[in-house]
């Protein structure tokens, strides 16, 4: 078993924000290299509105392609009630439902305000969990809103105690633009813990979502280990972004996360040399290169 569990988001928040959009078969290809690399949860497709979300419009071609492998879990990331019966359809294996506790992001995000999208997350977990699907809430904005400015990390508390509350098994923090720094995720750890437990104690598995905008997303996530959160997210390449957020670039490259914690003696399940090549093959695909470091200089020693 790794130590630490990489999410592998690259096929749905990596692409999503690309202004190329690949072919099924080419997002078929990258999940198909990214389990043949370890990779064990993937989060593979969003069943948003394809007016909203282009990239994403074939979401159920994806999905009756994937491979189907033990021990892989897809996931699919969802709004409401008809995102969650398009990703049982479609054969997700968990759901992760979004949050914004930002109200101005949120309306952008979802047209709804922050308390009317957590009440419409409970009812989701609610019927994900009674159709046998693993569900996360991922509070999006944690770390600030491109629109508001700080956010209060009371109210980020607050809405992941509601978050437990309202059944989710798994509590993701994002910092969706790429703002935070490692005392926000020393501060949010503790503040959570303490509404929430600890895994270990029966409470909800506590994971990070991070951005590598301002150059701070590798320190945050070295940090959220060191605080002893086990799970992180990560895109093949370090592509990624919001449609919905200015300037919200960058996702933290699985392949450089992989390098840095494996450096540290951590294991994660993902191996580098196969993972590697998949850089290039992103960079072809979307005609430019990806941002990912360690593609470019190779493992060491």
């Amino acid at each position: 078993m790794p130590d630490i569990t990489i999410v592998e988001v690259s096929p749905r928040d990596g692409l999503q924000n690309e202004s190329t959009i690949l072919s099924t078969d080419a997002k078929v290809e990258l999940i198909t290299r990214l389990v043949d690399a370890g990779a064990r949860r993937i989060e593979a497709v969003s069943f948003a509105h394809p007016r909203l979300v282009p990239t994403m419009a074939d979401a159920e071609a994806v999905m009756e392609r994937v491979p189907r492998r033990d021990g892989v879990s897809y996931a699919g990331l969802i709004l409401n009630r008809r995102g969650l019966d398009r990703a049982v359809a479609a054969g997700v294996d968990e759901v992760n439902v979004v949050v914004c506790v930002s109200d101005t992001f949120s309306g952008r995000n979802q047209n709804v305000t922050a308390d009317e999208a957590m009440r419409m997350a409970g009812d989701v977990v609610d019927a994900a969990r009674s159709r046998g699907l693993f569900t996360t809430i991922t509070l999006a904005t944690a770390f600030g809103c491109p629109f508001e400015g700080e956010i209060d990390p009371a109210r980020v508390a607050d809405f992941a105690r509601r978050s437990v509350d309202a059944g989710a098994q798994e509590l993701c923090l994002a910092d969706t633009v790429g703002v935070g720094a490692p005392n926000q995720v020393q501060d949010l750890t503790a503040r959570t813990r303490d509404l929430v437990g600890a895994p270990d104690g029966g409470g909800p598995a506590l994971r990070f979502h991070f951005h590598n905008t301002r150059n701070t997303g590798f320190a945050n996530a070295s940090t959220a280990v060191a605080e002893g959160v086990d799970v992180l997210d990560a895109s093949a390449g370090g592509i990624g972004g919001c449609p919905f957020a200015p300037k919200a670039t960058g996702n933290i490259a699985t392949d450089d996360l992989v390098y840095m914690l494996e450096r540290m003696g951590r294991r994660t399940g993902i191996d580098l040399p196969a993972l590697l090549p998949t850089a290039d093959f992103l960079g072809e695909q979307l005609g430019r290169r990806v941002p990912a470091l360690l593609p470019r200089a190779g493992t060491f020693p």
